[in-house]
């Protein structure tokens, strides 16, 4: 079992060393982990953010744990240079189109939400974003307008095959969780999200234990503040599930408790081939300082342990350290807490 360890800049490699302990403490036969460079620290150690050594590491591995990306000193590079154009190379070039994102408040922690203790203690759904198409990966620029105005422009658009089999794996979770799949989209405005739907409906057709409805994105926002327990799997397109994804992390009490699996259709020995990430970025207010939550990143592991390496038991005994050490006190500077980057991952290996 090969894992790629690709901490990154800011905050990555701090959260990603507690994530590689608590990796390494289950004591896994055959379990090797290697390094690379990657965003930032890999521009100015390669002259480029995702170096070809880095992506061969990537693609020889059967499960890659990724820290965070983005370094202020590159801001004025090159689009192409910029250090958040190495996970949008990743997921491109291993076809990781499927972005698994669970989002759930833990027992005890409803009082961390800005939503009422009610309606923070449903919050239990799973995002599932596609990830290598839309406006994201669209043709862009900047012209001129006829009036010689600056204008840019980003075309969004989704193929029905692009479509389908994310949303085939949507369907999947739906069935063997509650049953019930939400579709997120715009299609009273956007001919994209028309597609969207229309095939959505198609694939429907496939899968009768499920219940569908669509609901437009700007719904979705506002639902899920008012009533989240009306979600259990969220389908919808990169911007939208970007975008929605994120007003979550503030729901569930802070984006240090947000993990997320990459997936693709290759399939390693024992899973799923998959990168493994924290959905917060580097941070570099607070790099150095102790300050981060390693909480999203060992939460990563976990879903790398199910996703890619089979080892559903293990997963759950990571989960279930993380839910002790919360309910017992443990907490992060992002939840009001003293609790440093490193006594986090002790206490999680603690209970482990």
């Amino acid at each position: 079992m090969k894992i790629a360890v690709l901490p990154g800049d800011g905050i990555g490699p701090e959260v990603t060393r507690e994530a590689v302990r608590v990796l390494e403490a289950l004591d896994l036969p055959g379990l090797t982990l290697f390094s690379g460079d990657v965003g930032g620290v890999a521009y100015h150690a390669h002259g480029h953010p995702l170096p070809p050594e880095t992506l061969e590491m990537a693609r020889a591995a059967d499960a890659v744990l990724f820290g965070a990306v983005g370094d202020p000193a590159c801001d004025n590079l090159e689009r192409h240079l910029r250090p958040e154009q190495a996970v949008l190379g990743l997921r491109k070039e291993l076809d990781l189109f499927a972005n698994l994102r669970p989002a759930k408040v833990w027992p005890g922690m409803e009082s961390f939400s800005p939503l009422r203790a009610e309606g923070a203690g449903a919050i239990d759904c799973l995002f599932v974003r596609e990830l290598t198409g839309d406006v994201y990966f669209g043709e862009k620029g900047q012209r001129e307008t006829a009036a010689g105005d600056p204008e840019g422009w980003d075309l969004m658009s989704y193929s029905a095959p692009e479509v389908r089999r994310i949303a085939e794996i949507a369907f999947r979770a739906a069935a063997q969780g509650s049953g019930k799949l939400t579709s997120v989209d715009k299609a009273n405005v956007l001919e994209t999200s028309q597609l969207w739907r229309d095939t959505v409906n198609a694939v429907a057709g496939e899968h009768a234990q499920v219940t569908l409805d669509h609901m437009y994105v700007d719904n979705a926002a506002m639902q899920l503040a008012a009533n989240p327990a009306e979600f259990s799997v969220i389908l919808t397109g990169n911007l939208f599930g970007d975008i929605l994804s994120d007003l979550a992390s503030a729901l569930v009490g802070s984006i240090g408790l947000m993990p997320s699996a990459s997936l693709g259709e290759r399939q390693t020995e024992r899973g799923t081939f998959g990168l493994y990430e924290p959905i917060h970025g580097s941070a570099p207010d607070i790099v150095g300082q102790g300050k981060a939550n390693p909480m999203a990143a060992i939460l990563s592991a976990a879903m790398l342990l199910r996703h890619s390496l089979g080892r559903e038991d293990e997963a759950k005994r990571v989960e279930r350290a993380v839910e002790k050490a919360l309910t017992s006190g443990v907490l992060g500077f992002d939840l009001g807490g003293s609790a440093g980057t490193a006594e986090i991952g002790d206490a999680v290996l603690a209970r482990l």
